[in-house]
Order: structure tokens, then C-alpha cells, then sequence
């Protein structure tokens, strides 16, 4: 009796296993679940800031352009990306010696802010960042690029006073001063620049290059006076440490001025 209860009990168990093995077999084997699209685009993203941000070093821009730039997919575009995509090449391009580097750094920088405008044609990011890149190959291929192209820099700058005036420290109003000051053979007035950069300056004074260039137009117009106070309190202020990179190269320009036009 002991032998027959001691069989059945090892019987069920041995069916026990083949039913639990069989099971585990059946059972699809899980797979690591993979980042969505969204949190891709979101991690690669906080990544190009952080480069961004150590831009002193020009090879972490030249990082975040390659980033973005594989992120950058042309049946399915995102506006954070085309726009960060822009200002990146931007800061670029401004930065690097290399003549061909900045050209194409700005060719990709105002592609991918046209871009972005068209996607978000309410908000101002893609239209600046298109307009700045623009304006830098006007600068550069003044004969070519720039006489083309000069009005669509502007338009731009215009729109995004338009949709947000004190959108990137109210830099568009720079712009347009700029063109006024650099088109001067052409109908650009100081007294134009100088009524926007101090339309700007309403707006945030604490823009450097606001001051900088407000300081040229009243040179332009023969107020040295005006011009120096403006210079003294780019040197007297305390940058955005966000763009404090670029408030030292501002601050010397501004040294230089003081030193040779006064």
C-alpha cells in the first residue's frame, strides 16, 4: 500500500516538471523594451544642451551638430530638434576658423530654421535661428548671397518681433540695426539702427550686444558722448552667465573702441 501511494506521488510530480517545462517553452521569450521615438529625441536633446553649454570648447559644438544631426529625419521632422539643430550651427559657425566649416555650418543652420518655422509657423525660434544664419552668409558672400538674400533676413527678424519681441533677449532688434548700419550705400541709416537697438534695449537692457552696437550707430552719428556711455556699461555689467563666452568677446570689442575711437 505504502508502494502504490509512494507511485502516484512521484508520478504527479514528474507530470508536475513536464507541464511547468512545457510551459516555459510556450511562453515567448521578453524582449528589453526599447526607448520610443519621444524619449530618444528627449534624451538626445538634453545631451546637445549640455554640449551647447561647454561651447568654449568648439569640438562639443561640432559633437552636438553630429547628435542632432542624426536625429533629424525627413518624413518625420521634430521643431525642438530643426530649431537647436539651427542655433547650434549658428554658434558654430561664429566660432570656427575654418572659412568652409562656417560656411556650411550656416547652409545647415538656415535649412533647418526654415524648417522649423514651417512646422511652428506661430512661434519665433525657427525664424530667428533662419534669419541668423542667413544674416552670417550675407556677411560673409556680401556679392552673392547677400544681395539675394538680404530682405528675406529681415522679414524674418520682423516676424519674430512679430510673434515675440523679447524672444532670444531681443535680439531680432539687433539684426535689423545691423542691417541698417551694414547697408548704409543702399538706404540703411544709423539713425534707423539706433532707434532699434533702443527700441531693443526697452526691452532687455541687459542684451551687451544691444549696448555694443547701439555705441557704433551714435559713433556713426556723431555722438561720442552717447557712444562712450554705452561702451562703459558693457564693460560695467554683469553678463548672463548662459553667454558669458560671448560677453567676453563683446567686452573686448568694446576695449578696442574705446581705445581707438575716442
Amino acid at each position: 500500500m505504502k508502494n502504490q501511494k509512494l507511485y502516484i506521488f512521484i508520478t504527479i510530480v514528474i507530470t508536475l516538471c513536464l507541464q511547468l517545462a512545457c510551459a516555459t517553452k510556450d511562453t515567448p521569450e521578453q524582449k528589453p523594451q526599447q526607448p520610443s521615438r519621444a524619449e530618444t529625441l528627449s534624451a538626445a536633446i538634453i545631451q546637445a544642451d549640455a554640449l551647447f553649454r561647454d561651447r568654449q570648447d568648439i569640438s562639443k559644438l561640432r559633437e552636438a551638430t553630429i547628435l542632432l544631426a542624426r536625429l533629424r529625419d525627413p518624413g518625420q521632422r521634430n521643431f525642438e530638434v530643426e530649431w537647436k539643430f539651427a542655433k547650434i550651427n549658428y554658434f558654430l559657425g561664429k566660432r570656427t576658423t575654418d572659412q568652409k566649416e562656417a560656411d556650411s555650418a550656416f547652409e545647415k543652420g538656415r535649412g533647418a530654421g526654415k524648417i522649423a518655422s514651417e512646422l511652428e509657423p506661430g512661434k519665433p525660434e525657427g525664424y530667428f535661428w533662419y534669419g541668423a544664419n542667413l544674416g552670417e552668409m550675407c556677411r560673409l558672400h556680401p556679392l552673392t548671397v547677400g544681395l539675394q538674400s538680404i530682405d528675406d533676413v529681415q522679414a524674418a527678424m520682423e516676424k519674430v518681433i512679430e510673434l515675440q519681441p523679447n524672444y532670444q533677449d531681443a535680439n531680432a532688434y539687433d539684426a535689423l540695426a545691423q542691417i541698417e548700419l551694414e547697408t548704409r550705400l543702399d538706404g540703411g541709416t544709423p539713425e534707423k539702427a539706433a532707434e532699434l537697438l533702443e527700441q531693443g534695449l526697452r526691452i532687455d537692457n541687459d542684451n551687451f550686444s544691444l549696448h555694443l552696437h547701439l555705441a557704433e550707430a551714435y559713433l556713426a552719428l556723431n555722438k561720442k558722448s552717447d557712444a562712450r556711455k554705452q561702451l562703459d556699461y558693457v564693460l560695467q555689467m554683469k553678463p548672463e552667465p548662459e553667454y558669458l563666452l560671448e560677453y567676453k568677446d563683446g567686452a573686448e570689442k568694446a576695449r578696442k573702441m574705446l581705445a581707438t575711437r575716442f
